[in-house]
């Protein structure tokens, strides 16, 4: 197994676990200890895990900086199927509105090919990395930054999109149960919601590990959206219950 391989698993256990022991993943990987050192001193580097006695962990006394770099290295080539999925929905000349989230930060490098374009969004992860691209014209959405997130929210952040009109919203959701879908923050659900009401077309990108899950907040209703797309059909009841009313579209992953 190459070095990034591994410590995507790595990175994979902790998903599943909160927490791994520096014995029992040198056993797995049929490595060293040593090895697995030097990934965990790596990977806390990057932000991702915090180093503990015999091993590494994600929960932290405080709130983490890196949520979202840690999200962002989770499941990469689920998010880049679901974000390539998206991009067939996109032609130049369009303007697209990107909400925040690591999944959202792909589909926004996904998105710089099919320029020109312009692309709006709250996501800080997208304006670094699109800030003078030649072809792509970016709107920054102010407001307060949020490290959780990397990304800004707040009146600032809705008042602007009050007065934006775009062609179609990338939005994304943590949980799914039956129609709705839902978001633990409620200053994340309101800025989803308005990119939404300032969209022609609605999108949503869901990881399908997601469904069967709720959180604090309604996002929206499924049939809201003009199209879903996940990784795998919806669950029976799911689709059931959307009739047909809103299209569905499976991302395949890249071999």
């Amino acid at each position: 197994m190459k070095r990034e391989e591994r410590r995507q698993e790595i990175i994979n256990l902790l998903v599943e676990s909160r927490a791994v022991e520096l014995d029992d993943v040198a056993a797995r990987f049929g490595v060293s200890k040593m090895t697995i050192h030097r990934d965990l001193d790596d990977l806390e580097r990057a932000g991702v895990l915090r180093k503990v006695r015999g091993g590494a962990t994600i929960d932290a006394g405080t709130q983490f900086e890196s949520d979202f770099r840690f999200r962002e290295l989770q499941e990469a080539d689920v998010k880049r199927a679901l974000a390539e999925a998206a991009a067939e929905l996109v032609e130049p000349g369009m303007t697209v509105m990107i909400n925040d989230g690591s999944m959202a930060s792909v589909l926004g490098d996904v998105l710089c090919a099919k320029k020109p374009i312009t692309l709006i969004t709250n996501n800080a992860a997208i304006l670094e990395r699109a800030k003078g691209m030649s072809g792509v014209t970016l709107i920054g959405l102010g407001g307060v930054f949020s490290a959780k997130f990397n990304a800004y929210f707040g009146i600032v952040t809705e008042e602007a999109l009050s007065r934006l009109r775009a062609d179609i919203a990338f939005v994304s959701a943590p949980a799914a149960s039956g129609r709705l879908s839902y978001h633990m923050d409620e200053a994340v659900v309101r800025a989803k919601r308005a990119m939404m009401a300032a969209s022609r077309q609605k999108c949503l990108l869901i990881n399908s590990r997601r469904f069967g899950h709720t959180a604090l907040h309604v996002l929206a209703d499924l049939a809201e959206f003009d199209t879903v797309i996940s990784d795998k059909s919806l669950p029976h009841d799911t689709a059931a219950e959307l009739g047909g009313r809103t299209t569905v579209r499976i991302a395949k992953e890249t071999t």
